[in-house]
């Protein structure tokens, strides 16, 4: 990722990299407002241009809002741009990150925010990360550049440290409130939306459990905070029935390796087939693609090996086999984010940090309840 930026920033005309680099800095808080920024010979040297290249730049982000020039004194941070990109319209605008756009929840979970903003002629303005922590960044720069007056989001490899923390801390300081949905931050204090995964895995799992199978298996998302908890849940559940965790029977798999993930499933169930009786999977996307590999390998489900999806996703619904699943809140986990936002800048005091949702078992067709030996 680095050297593919690094080949895009070579693309770009020089005055664009040096534009975009102070931006950054300024939408992240690195520089501040009214702080001066280095001086044209500082930059000069720093970013190997020369002094037309650099005035050039100045002149661009001085136009935009960004920065403002004293003579004689030098140049300083504005934040203009606030007033300069939202100040097109009376309606105020709601920013909405989610880390998808048009697969598998994130369209039932945007039309609920999308219901709930309509209702007070708010407007909405949404950018996607496809879990990606650089265009997260892109994506973070955009809103503040618009001036949002409130964010939606939805927090991209939300397991792993976070290089963009402190663009949630620009809008902190701004005053721009903010709230997380299905997963956080742990190194912020934000308030959230959550499915409470743990149980939902656990359920998953229970489930299983109680249709008599002890040999259990798990695919787990590790890059997300959903896989770290579902893992949990899956994990009790094997605890409190007395049967052993076995990491043999765990296939974990992230962003970058979800592509390659057909065929490790294929390699991880022709190995284990013997052994696993049912697959507690990360989620309905996941257990639905393990039942392709099974077809493919000859295995019947449910008669050989039983599936547990989870979030009961419109893929599930309209897949050619029910599959059995756990409820996710969607639409409406989307209208309490945008109702917590508009409440929030109506000056509502006492609204919830955090709202957890709790999920239920739908049975389908994909668990076998086995005879007791």
């Amino acid at each position: 990722m680095l050297e593919l930026l690094k080949e895009v920033n070579k693309m770009k005309p020089k005055y664009q990299v040096i534009i975009d680099d102070i931006k950054s800095k300024i939408l992240s808080g690195d520089y501040k407002v009214g702080e001066q920024i280095p001086t044209e010979f500082a930059m000069q040297e720093k970013y190997e241009v020369s002094r037309h290249t650099v005035r050039k730049s100045i002149l661009e982000l001085s136009k935009e809002g960004f920065l403002r020039s004293e003579k004689g004194s030098g140049t300083y941070v504005s934040n203009q741009y606030r007033s300069k990109s939202n100040g097109h319209s009376t309606k105020k605008t709601i920013g909405v990150i989610t880390t998808y756009i048009s697969d598998y929840i994130f369209p039932s979970i945007i039309r609920g925010i999308e219901a709930r903003l309509n209702e007070d002629n708010y407007s909405l303005l949404l950018a996607s990360t496809n879990n990606d922590v650089e265009l997260e960044k892109k994506a973070l720069e955009m809103m503040l550049s618009f001036g949002v007056d409130g964010l939606i989001v939805e927090p991209t490899k939300s397991n792993l440290y976070n290089p963009n923390i402190s663009y949630y801390l620009s809008f902190k300081e701004q005053d721009v409130p903010f709230i997380m949905i299905n997963a956080y931050y742990e190194e912020l204090e934000v308030p959230f939306l959550c499915l409470d995964d743990v149980q939902s895995s656990y359920l998953a799992t229970k489930e299983l459990i109680s249709k008599g199978h002890i040999q259990i298996g798990l695919i787990s998302k590790k890059d997300d905070l959903q896989g770290k908890y579902r893992m949990k849940g899956y994990i009790k559940a094997l605890g409190e029935a007395k049967l052993r965790f076995q990491p043999e029977l765990v296939l974990s798999y992230d962003t970058e390796t979800k592509k390659h993930l057909y065929t490790h499933l294929k390699e991880f169930i022709n190995e284990n087939k013997d052994m696993l009786t049912a697959l507690v999977c990360y989620n309905d996307e996941i257990g639905l693609e393990v039942a392709n590999v099974c077809r493919e390998l000859g295995i019947s489900v449910p008669e050989e090996l039983s599936i547990v999806g989870q979030d009961n996703s419109y893929i599930a619904k309209n897949a050619n086999i029910k599959l059995t699943t756990l409820t996710h809140p969607q639409e409406q986990m989307g209208r309490d984010a945008a109702d917590w936002i508009i409440k929030k800048l109506q000056g509502k005091k006492d609204l919830p940090n955090e709202t957890i949702y709790q999920p239920v078992l739908i049975e389908g067709e994909t668990v076998k309840e086995l005879e007791v030996q």
